[in-house]
């Protein structure tokens, strides 16, 4: 697997595997002593519905899209539903 560094995902558009855009990537958190990435906090494209979304949205808002889910990361990140 290649090797990315964070900096270069920020603002990076995210889509679900059907083809749907869910916004662009605001963060990725993690657990601070295990080092394990959490989740990825994307700010949602406005005319993005929530219930088209599967995922929990934080209090700012952002989806909440669980690290285990990213299939791919190329112009894209990609993410299963």
């Amino acid at each position: 697997m290649v090797d990315i560094l964070a900096e270069n995902l920020s603002g990076k558009a995210v889509m679900s595997s059907d083809g749907t855009e869910l916004g662009d990537l605001y963060n990725i958190t993690m657990n601070l002593e295990s080092g394990e990435l959490n989740h990825l906090l994307v700010s949602p494209h406005e005319q993005l519905r929530a219930e088209r979304v599967d995922f929990e949205f934080d209090e700012m808002g952002r989806l909440r899209v669980p690290v285990a889910n990213v299939q791919a990361v190329k112009d894209y990140i990609v993410v299963a539903r």
